[in-house]
């Protein structure tokens, strides 16, 4: 396989059809090998338009949603980032590469050893992997200014959102399947929020993820 090619291909044939068109999103995308951050049995389909396949029954996010989730929060420099679900920790590769610096969560201890070796090996100096519950967050090292959320969300637990700053972006896939809607929400006060729906799809819920109250009649 031409790696180069395929890259090329990708960038060009899914991601930029999927209204990715910001450049140093583009230009990221070639510099933070995706072949690098996935298990070496699925490195022939690393650009593929697929869900790889991860340890514990994971799978990383459709390359087209992770660069359109990455375009929409338009990270900065400055910005302090907690991401939830670390998978093999790409994510969190391209996110620390756009900010000041990155916290990544995953419940699985195996995918935190996974992450935290590929970003080692990757030269990731600004992402730090830690295993825990991030199904309402991580308030220990808060606020944020960005929160990403790489799995699915039922609904937006209260807790995560006030873990934002005023003025901080939240990426989540919201709702049930057989449709979530992809998100950015962003705190405009202490008490407002403006959601923007950005795209449809599905993603596979986070583990111990709110679910919303269910009444009985």
């Amino acid at each position: 396989m031409n790696i180069e090619q395929a890259r090329f291909n990708m960038i060009e044939q899914q991601i930029r059809p999927w209204e990715v068109l910001d450049q140093d999103v583009l230009n990221l995308l070639a510099i933070v090998k995706r072949e690098h951050f996935v298990p070496a049995a699925y490195r022939n389909i690393a650009f593929a338009d697929l869900e790889v396949p991860l340890p514990a029954g994971q799978h990383m996010l459709l390359p087209k949603i992770e660069a359109r989730v990455l375009q929409e929060l338009a990270v900065k420099k400055h910005e302090v980032v907690l991401e939830i679900g670390t998978g093999s920790g790409y994510m969190a590769a391209l996110l620390a590469h756009r900010a000041r610096s990155v916290l990544t969560l995953d419940i699985v201890p195996e995918l935190t050893e996974l992450a935290r070796a590929n970003l080692a090996a990757n030269d990731v100096t600004n992402a730090q992997v830690e295993t825990g519950d991030g199904s309402r967050g991580w308030p220990a090292q808060g606020p944020y200014d960005v929160i990403c959320v790489s799995g699915g969300l039922p609904m937006l637990p209260q807790a995560m959102l006030e873990q934002l700053k005023i003025g901080g972006r939240l990426a989540a896939f919201v709702g049930v399947a057989p449709v979530m809607r992809a998100q950015i929400i962003t705190r405009v006060n202490d008490k407002q929020y403006r959601i923007a729906d950005i795209f449809e799809t599905f993603v596979a819920p986070l583990t111990n993820a709110v679910e919303p109250p269910h009444f009985k009649f």
